[in-house]
Formats: structure tokens, sequence, C-alpha cells
């Protein structure tokens, strides 16, 4: 991936809903000209949530989720409509699809106000409208609505311009690192080279970490944590601030003088996507851990683990030294997150790179529902190691925590 590739965790998420035969695939390949989904008159086609990655004008960079039918029937119904459902948990814009010849349904009715409760942006297209005797007059009725034709091509440019006006009053300023910086500005990025990472790339995490400091007009010092000191030595003056990976965070914060601001970029990624203070708050539990208390870690990637995989190997490692103790260990990556979180002492997540800022909200909110603390991996190394207060240095509010 280059730096000016858009990750899929920076793109408007786009969920496409309906009942079977309502013309869900026919609206994705409409708008984006292009035959991305396959489109039967069976109903049921489409039977896992299917995402596309691509650039939607006018809105540039999207990922379009194609769902299962509100209706579909068979044995594994049950678990497709679920699927469906659990999409609405990374969904910036939903668009439902309704079949104008038959009108809203009960399960339109009801995937409407599911959307609602999780406050997303939503649009409703009335499709079909050249079969449809009183497709106008549907629309009086639905907001953000419109009747539309997959087979004639009419409204559809209007549909795409409805979802971009969706996506500009949900547009979301929130910065890594650049509104903490000047022009000019030098930062230091400690970068080790991660063995789980392809072969000549870094990882996501410090690409879009430095694409942000070029864009305020800052400039990016990018070493590993074995070649740090000697190069911080040797500049001629103190960097505006130090960002390290989490698991250099002991050596890196030794070499480090107290002036100068040190923080991670897991850290730095719990502020852009989901809220730092209950990071923080989480970690603090670390202390409170009793022998043999459940702890989930959770990652929002999958990738080949390696020996010493952070996750599996290393955290649990630090956990044991910090408390003395033994605990039980889940993990679960990619979409996997459970729904029934109650059987957790504490939850460690991943600086979720890979997730979009929605959905890492909601597994906060799941988690602060339900009664259980979170933090992430950076957040909680720093904690363990003793110098989570040194490195919240530029975040003076959240150090009184501490």
């Amino acid at each position: 991936m280059s730096l000016n590739d858009t990750p899929t965790s920076n793109r408007r998420h786009i969920g496409i809903f309906g009942k079977c035969n309502a013309g869900k695939s026919s609206v994705i390949n409409a708008i984006t000209g292009q035959d991305l989904a396959i489109v039967s008159e069976h109903k049921g086609t489409t039977t896992d949530p299917v995402y596309k990655t691509m650039e939607l004008l006018p809105l540039g960079p999207v990922v379009i989720i194609d769902t299962p039918g509100l209706d579909d029937a068979g044995a594994l119904a049950t678990q497709r409509i679920r699927k469906a459902h659990q999409v609405l948990n990374k969904t910036d814009i939903a668009v439902l699809v309704v079949d104008a010849s038959q009108g809203m349904s009960a399960e339109d009715d009801a995937i409407i106000e599911r959307i609602k409760s999780k406050n997303i942006p939503y649009v409703i297209a009335f499709n079909k409208m050249d079969l449809a005797d009183k497709a106008d007059g549907l629309t009086a009725a639905a907001a953000n609505s419109l009747t539309i034709s997959c087979r004639d091509g009419r409204n559809i440019q209007e549909l795409k311009e409805l979802i971009a006006r969706q996506a500009a009053e949900e547009e979301n300023n929130a910065r890594i690192i650049a509104d903490l910086l000047q022009p000019n500005d030098l930062v230091v990025l400690v970068t080790p080279i991660d063995m789980a990472a392809p072969k000549g790339r870094l990882i996501l995490p410090q690409q879009q970490t430095i694409r942000d400091i070029l864009e305020v007009g800052a400039a990016a010092l990018i070493v590993q944590d074995t070649e740090f000191k000697t190069m911080l030595g040797r500049l001629a003056e103190r960097p505006r601030m130090v960002v390290t990976d989490s698991q250099a965070f002991a050596k890196v914060a030794a070499d480090t003088p107290g002036d100068i601001p040190l923080t991670s970029f897991s850290i730095l990624f719990a502020r852009y996507k989901g809220d730092l203070e209950a990071n923080v708050r989480g970690a603090r539990e670390l202390s409170q851990l009793q022998e043999g208390d459940k702890v989930l870690i959770s990652e929002g990637c999958t990738h080949h683990r390696q020996c010493n995989d952070i996750g599996t190997v290393k955290l649990p490692n630090w956990i044991r030294q910090f408390t003395g103790k033994n605990m039980t260990y889940q993990y679960t990556s990619g979409t996997e997150f459970p729904d029934d979180l109650t059987p957790f002492r504490l939850i460690i997540h991943c600086g979720a790179c890979m997730l979009n800022e929605r959905e890492v909200k909601y597994r906060m909110k799941c988690a602060h529902d339900q009664g259980v603390p979170m933090t992430n991996y950076g957040v909680a190394i720093a904690y363990m190691h003793g110098i989570l207060k040194r490195t919240l240095q530029p975040f003076p509010n959240l150090r009184a925590l501490l």
C-alpha cells in the first residue's frame, strides 16, 4: 500500500439494506456503473455481506457493503439476517432499497428503526419506479427518499448526490497528530521493523501518521529503536515530539529526555478513532485483576501470528509480570467481537487501524453498556511499564486521571 492509497478504515462505509429482490445488487451496479454485484431473480443470491472497495463520485473513496435480504428464508436465514444487522455497526451511511411496487414492509420499518437508534444517516431508494403505478407518491411519507429505476437509470445520479449529502453532514475532522503540531515542527517516529508486516512496507498506523504530519507542513524523521538514541543526539534542535511503536516503549522512554513529549502510535489512534479517556480509565483496571480473571484480547485485523506475537505472547507475559497473577485469555480478530462481554474482567484492543471509527466506537459502547473496562495495546503497555503519565504529556487534561 502506498501513502496515496486510502485505507479501508478511512473510507466511507455505505451499507445497502433491503428485502430479497428489492434490487440491492442492481442499485450497487447502477450507482457504481459497474457489474460489481450478482443480479438474479432468485431470492437469497447474497448470502453474506460482500465488501467492495472503490471510488464513488461525488463521494470519493468508499466501501460499499451488499447485505443479505432482510426477509431471507431457509435454514440459515436467521444467521444471514443477523449478519446484515451487524453490518450497521460499521456503516457510515445506510441505503435502504425498497421495491416501489410493494412499498414499505415490516422488515423495512424495522431496519429503519435500527438505523435511527444508531444515529446513522440514511437514504431510502424506492426502486423499480418503472414498474410502479404510484411510485412518485412514496417519497412523501419518507425522509431522505427518492424513487429510482435501475433498469432505465432514472434518478441514479440524484441518488448518488443524496447519499453524498448525508456524508457531508457526518464529516469527521479528527486528526491523528496534525492538531498537535505547527508547520516546520520535527517529529521523530520510532518504527521497529514489524515482522508481521509484508516485506518492504510500514504498518498502516505508521503510514497514516506520516501522511498527517506532512499535511500540516511538519517533518518526520523515521528511525528504528536501535538507532533512535544516536539519531536524537545528532539533531541540532530538539524535536517537537517523539512517537514510538508501543512494543519499544520502555527503551524509547529511557532514551528520550523528559522535556520532549513522548507518545505512541496506538495512543494517537485511541484518540483518533475511539475515546482516549476511556482507554486510560480501562488501563487502570490492570491493577485490579485477580488470579484467573478472564481477559479478552481483540484485534481488528487478521494476520499470521509470529512466534513472539504481541497479542498472544507479549501482552499475556507483560500482564503476568505486572500483576504477578495468571489470567485466562480469549482472543478474537477481524470482524469477530463477542455480543456478550460480561464474562470478561477487561478488554484489551489493538490500535484498530483496520477498523473504521464507527465500529471502534460501537465496540467501546458495547463494553461500556455491559460494564466491562476496555483499553488498547499502547495505553495498556505504557501503564504496565509505569510510563503512561509520561506518554500522555501531549494531552495534559488526561494526565490528571493518573
